[in-house]
């Protein structure tokens, strides 16, 4: 704002306006005098940054990215208690579990040739799952707290003012932010059925991992026989980890995708402004925190894409419908005259991906990415094709190299790769960066 006699200078008055507006969304309002109290302002900003800091301090330190995990972990364990029972598996059902497994290793033998896992099969709870899956979950939303700092940097700027309350700003973002997270991971943590029921590689080495409780939640309401279901659900969950196991690019590079987009997403600026606003003008408690979070939730990300984040997303969404529809193609072949309630099976997690299943619920609250693997069922039949044109070796070989892979044309004509499949190409500029990045992250290149 400019001084009106003087439009090169800026306007005092409108300045002073303008800071006396942006101290109002924190509940500090001049006196009745029209004047701000310097001292009581400072004891107001250091009283409040007081209690948050204390408020998060109980829940844990934050790292250097600037969000605090424990305070997330604390959310988290709150929430998957108060959905219900979920007792640690008795032996029986270990048991039960690894029988299954064997006997999925058994016919997958005779399928695939990637090899067992050494890892022996478990049986997880609810907080196991969240344990276990904790790093690559951290992994992968870091970017999105560094967008966050950056966001709100640019909120501040040029409000020289502003910076005495911008560390408690970022205290209280970070604070509504770590319960958005915690939120979604909790809806996760009591709908996966499996450690890879996702798609994405969560554990630090592939291993199969089923959670008996929400198990048989998805089986509540099913025809089939429960025996029926959890050796579906082992067969699926084995074939997908082999799959992860003997495809050493293939884990890395989904978490890639996933953290490249990540790392160019938008913060929509109003939604910051408005999330903010209104949530600092007292000390919060544990449960505001999180409804602030909640709150936060989809007021976060700018709805438009760049043009990279859209490539991105092909290929993430490309990748993931390949190893789905890879793992529906292997089932189908072992379970075909095994199982008569596995085709049956199969439509009903098919409807449950295309109606929005755990992994684009928690991808799309976490990191702004709306995932729809619309293309699963032509990948499946693309891999049939290819079997029954050049038999299952060749199908599986596709995996030695993500060249080799299907593309998003290929999926469009699925009889020309099954008779012909595609030779390598020259790496773009993406895939390079996607190779640097694998590179940086210790995982193999493309």
């Amino acid at each position: 704002m400019t001084d009106p006699a003087d439009p090169g200078r800026p306007d005092p008055d409108g300045e002073e306006e303008a800071l006396l507006r942006f101290l109002a969304q924190f509940g500090i309002t001049p006196g009745p005098d029209g004047r701000l109290d310097l001292e009581q302002l400072l004891g107001r900003m250091q009283g409040m940054m007081g209690a948050f800091t204390t408020q998060m301090a109980s829940f844990g330190k934050s790292d250097a990215s600037g969000m605090n995990w424990g305070f997330t972990k604390d959310v988290i364990q709150r929430a998957t208690a108060a959905a219900g029972s979920d007792p640690a598996p008795a032996p029986s059902d270990l048991s039960r579990l690894r029988d299954a497994v064997a006997l999925a290793d058994l016919w997958l033998d005779e399928e695939i040739s990637f090899p067992r896992l050494s890892a022996p099969a478990t049986a997880w709870t609810r907080a196991e799952w969240v344990d276990s899956t904790y790093a690559t979950w951290q992994q992968l939303v870091r970017p999105v707290v560094s967008q966050l700092g950056i966001a709100l940097r640019g909120l501040v700027e040029g409000q020289a003012e502003a910076a005495a309350v911008e560390p408690m700003m970022r205290m209280a973002l970070s604070g509504m932010f770590a319960s958005q997270v915690g939120a979604s991971l909790a809806s996760l943590a009591t709908t996966v059925v499996s450690a890879g029921d996702i798609g994405l590689p969560l554990t630090e080495e592939p291993r199969v991992a089923l959670l008996p409780t929400n198990v048989a939640a998805f089986a509540d309401g099913l025809e089939a026989d429960p025996a029926d279901i959890l050796l579906f659900l082992a067969i699926r969950e084995t074939a997908r980890q082999r799959l992860f196991g003997a495809v050493g690019w293939l884990g890395p590079q989904l978490l890639a995708l996933v953290e490249h987009y990540a790392r160019d997403i938008a913060i929509d600026p109003d939604g910051l402004e408005q999330a903010i606003e209104g949530q600092l003008g007292s000390a919060m408690t544990a449960g505001q925190l999180e409804d602030a979070g909640q709150a936060l939730a989809g007021e976060l990300f700018a709805p438009q894409l760049t043009e990279e984040q859209r490539e991105v997303l092909e290929r993430l969404e490309t990748l993931l419908a390949l190893v789905e529809g890879w793992v529906d193609e292997v089932v189908a072949q072992v379970t075909g005259t095994r199982m008569p309630a596995a085709a049956a099976l199969t439509e009903t997690l098919r409807r449950r991906r295309a109606s929005g299943g755990p992994a684009e619920s928690a991808l799309k609250s976490l990191v702004g990415l709306e995932l729809r693997p619309r293309r699963t069922r032509d990948a499946a039949n693309l891999w049939a094709a290819t079997r029954a044109a050049r038999g299952a070796e060749a199908r599986d070989s596709a995996w030695a190299h993500p060249d080799l892979l299907p593309t998003t044309a290929d999926l469009a004509d699925p009889l020309g790769f099954a008779a012909e499949g595609h030779s390598s190409g020259a790496l773009d500029e993406l895939d390079a960066e996607l190779a640097k990045l694998l590179d940086e992250e210790g995982g193999s290149t493309l």
